[in-house]
């Protein structure tokens, strides 16, 4: 018999008896008016950058979507199937959300075997096919000189969030928004070593601590 991890069993245990009574009446209300979080996070799927515990955020908060390296494609509606695109609709035409948070992060799996060329672009290869939508035909991506293996790679962490929110601009229903002003878009690299933020400011393309004072 298959048995369920432990360390879940043991978890839950623990939120019935000491997190879920402070919360109780927060999860009827959202359970009876459902939910309506203001802000949509796109983060990876790397098990160290939970978007929860980073903003430090409750039930019904955050609209959370995560795949591996953080990545929005290009609008592209066709006869596949897109589970990015498609919680992307529900969370800005359902949601109506106010923000949505590109979550990019230090040591990102995807990253690496990107640059690394580990992850080679075959059909039977998931990782590469995801991975492939990062460059534009044609554009390379390679190290530049004088600059360390660990900066190219921090760089090209960096550069899929910019890629990112490019990307989010071919989605009509995003851009329509974003141009009423009713949608903003925002970027984010979090450092997990240290734990620290740093917040794209859009006027100077350069990501900023956002510990106060810094």
């Amino acid at each position: 018999m298959v048995s369920f991890p432990q360390r879940l069993l043991d978890g839950y245990r623990a939120f019935t008896t000491q997190r879920l009574p402070t919360e109780q009446s927060r999860y009827l209300e959202l359970s009876e008016r459902g939910q309506s979080p203001d802000v949509m996070v796109i983060g990876c799927c790397d098990s160290r950058v939970s978007p929860e515990v980073i903003f430090d955020v409750g039930p019904g908060e955050l609209f959370v979507l995560r795949n591996i390296a953080n990545l929005v494609p290009i609008y592209q509606p066709d006869a596949n199937a897109h589970g990015v695109s498609a919680a992307l609709e529900y969370a800005v035409t359902v949601l109506k959300v106010k923000h949505i948070v590109i979550l990019g992060h230090a040591q990102c799996g995807g990253i690496r075997a990107f640059v690394d060329k580990a992850a080679p672009l075959s059909p039977g290869d998931f990782i590469g096919r995801w991975m492939s939508m990062f460059i534009k035909p044609g554009e390379v991506v390679e190290q530049r000189n004088h600059e360390s293996f660990q900066d190219f790679v921090t760089r090209i962490e960096k550069a899929a969030v910019f890629r990112s929110l490019e990307n989010l601009m071919t989605f009509p229903f995003v851009r329509s928004r974003v141009e009423a002003g009713d949608l903003q878009l925002h970027g984010a690299y979090f450092g997990v070593a240290e734990g620290s933020l740093f917040v794209l400011d859009t006027a100077t393309k350069e990501f900023k601590s956002a510990r106060s004072g810094e």
